[in-house]
């Protein structure tokens, strides 16, 4: 039994967030059908490819495992009809189209609800949606980029003295997509309690102001605006990056106890007396950060771990090959591997970081060919009878679907 083995989800969505999202649902359990446009999700067409296999590449596969894929033409009304048949006996129908989308079809919330009264709508938009907050910017198109832009994450991420940068991964889409995922969740205990199921919504601009929480209060206190400090942080000494003989080790000695020990282990303990509390610490950062400097880059990144671990909170700066390495990786099962549909080769993904003692999630296998489940999707019997419940009670009945889509 798996957490969610009970839950069918229609997923519309493309790109990212909303994949992600669908496939952390597929993760646990669900069952996802990917419901996608004629020529499907364009990710599938983005590079890397496997040099034996061209199905789709790396970027498709990485978040859509575990899923199901329906072509259908929502301008074709047997395509429609196709869809509101699923939406039936559906669970969730998540959708990451611009405001005003699905009524172009008349497919809106209110519409599929009128079929299924218990269907939880969860669109996931860059703005929002009027139904849970109006917006001047909801008509506009978002990406990541834009999200990071917007919600202030790109003017605090960077060195002093360098441009607003990027987080180098989609948090804007990743962020805004597990936000969205918890928010399904929520919407279908309210329905496990009530039997409704209601619209959600989960916006990304809106996402990143969450994301960027320190900045909104320490506005508000300080009435400045923070900007970027590099690895640094603004209220917490030393809590930053430095620079070794071959690599860079990280140092977060937040605690007394903590700088005690970094002071023994640099040979300086006349600097735990001195600077024995946080706000000494703060207030002659730049002095305390240079004789950090001075002792990591005197020796390697293996040399200080040794010197620190056990006794003061440090890790070395890894790259994705370190990852690979990594001893913790594998014992957690953070990195699995996916088949390829025309060979017998596999590539390695990110696993599910959600862990689970007694209905562990099971990343499945890869993603979908485009189309490749139709025929048992619209063979009515085989599609999960999610609306056959436990009497009145609100609860969810089990379904026979074993897969999911985003």
């Amino acid at each position: 039994m798996s957490a969610l083995d009970d839950v069918c989800v229609l997923d519309l969505t493309r790109v990212l967030g909303g994949p992600y999202c669908t496939m952390l649902l597929a993760d646990m359990g669900a069952d996802v059908v990917k419901i996608e446009p004629p020529g499907g999700d364009f990710v599938r067409d983005t590079p890397p490819f496997h040099e034996d296999d061209d199905s789709f590449g790396g970027y498709f596969q990485s978040i859509n495992r575990g899923k199901r894929s329906l072509e259908l033409d929502f301008t074709d009304e047997g395509d429609r009809a196709d869809f509101l048949s699923l939406v039936e006996t559906a669970d969730v129908v998540v959708e990451n189209y611009r405001a005003g989308t699905m009524e172009k079809f008349d497919l809106e919330y209110e519409r599929l609800a009128e079929r299924n009264p218990r269907l939880v709508y969860a669109a996931m938009r860059g703005f929002g949606d009027p139904r849970t907050g109006s917006s001047p910017k909801q008509n506009e198109p978002a990406f990541d980029l834009v999200a990071q832009a917007l919600g202030g994450i790109m003017h605090h991420t960077g060195q002093p003295d360098g441009p607003p940068t990027k987080v180098g991964f989609g948090v804007g889409d990743i962020f805004t997509g597990v936000l969205h995922a918890v928010n399904i969740l929520a919407a279908l205990h309210y329905r496990h309690r009530t039997g409704v199921g209601q619209f959600v919504d989960t916006a990304m601009y809106d996402a990143m102001i969450s994301l960027g929480e320190r900045a909104v209060y320490q506005h508000s206190y300080t009435d400045e605006t923070p900007t970027r400090q590099g690895n640094s942080h603004p209220t917490l000494f030393p809590y930053n990056a430095f620079e070794a003989t071959d690599g860079y080790v990280v140092i977060a000695a937040l605690t007394d106890r903590h700088w005690q020990n970094l002071c023994d282990r640099m040979d300086r303990p006349e600097w735990g007396l001195e600077y024995s509390t946080a706000a000494d610490r703060l207030e002659h950062r730049e002095r305390l950060g240079a004789g950090i400097d001075e002792w990591v880059g005197s020796q390697s990144v293996e040399s200080v771990l040794d010197a620190l671990n056990g006794a003061v909170p440090c890790g070395p700066v890894q790259d994705v090959t370190d990852v690979y390495d990594c001893e913790h990786t594998h014992r957690r099962e953070m990195l699995v591997e996916a088949t390829l549909p025309e060979t017998d080769e596999t590539v390695t993904i990110a696993g599910t970081p959600i862990k689970m003692a007694k209905t562990p999630p099971t990343p499945g296998d890869r993603a979908p060919l485009l189309d490749e489940h139709r025929d048992e999707l619209l063979e009515r019997d085989e599609i999960p009878r999610s609306s056959q419940r436990d009497g009145d009670s609100g609860r969810v009945g089990v379904t026979d679907g074993s897969s999911q889509d985003d």
